[in-house]
């Protein structure tokens, strides 16, 4: 299945403004990103809709990671796809250089929580991203089980902007 991750560039550019922001210990910030699905043929589109940043209260003090958020932030997210029939994405930023992907540690959070959006929103597909400074990567879950790469983001706004995702999943940090 080709997956397509599409997005306003202005959500996208206030995103990572939020992203950048500095905490008072989180070393980097979270947030959710709420979409809509279509599907045709063999492709399956993610229509990006709107952003919840985590308020700062919601993040737990952790030096093992980049930022934990707590059980309400993860209450927050359920709720938004339980009242408003979308799938949730987490997202947060990595701004070094090399090829953007997830990191491990990112790999196995999301095995533990993405799977409890399909709780609130079985139908919906829910997932995870990446972003940088100038490209995004990221999985999508369409049943609890399984997740697959993004193959494809497409960054609306004046000038298109369109990534490809390698096979493991990963873009070229510059774009």
């Amino acid at each position: 299945m080709n997956i397509i991750f599409r997005s306003p560039g202005e959500l996208i550019a206030s995103m990572r403004r939020d992203l950048s922001r500095p905490h008072a210990f989180a070393a980097e910030r979270v947030g959710f990103i709420t979409v809509r699905a279509t599907a045709a043929n063999d492709t399956l589109m993610l229509l990006a809709q709107d952003y919840h940043g985590v308020a700062d209260d919601d993040y737990v003090p952790d030096r093992s990671v980049g930022a934990m958020i707590g059980q309400e932030a993860l209450r927050k997210a359920l709720e938004i796809a339980l009242l408003n029939n979308v799938g949730v994405f987490h997202v947060h930023m990595h701004e070094f250089p090399g090829r953007l992907w997830f990191s491990r540690i990112d790999l196995h959070e999301q095995l533990r929580f993405v799977p409890d959006f399909f709780k609130v929103r079985r139908k919906m597909p829910h997932g995870a991203l990446v972003l940088s400074p100038r490209a995004a990567a990221g999985r999508v879950w369409l049943s609890p089980e399984r997740a697959e790469r993004i193959a494809e983001f497409n960054i609306v706004g004046k000038r298109l902007h369109v990534f490809h995702s390698a096979e493991d999943g990963s873009v070229d940090f510059y774009g």
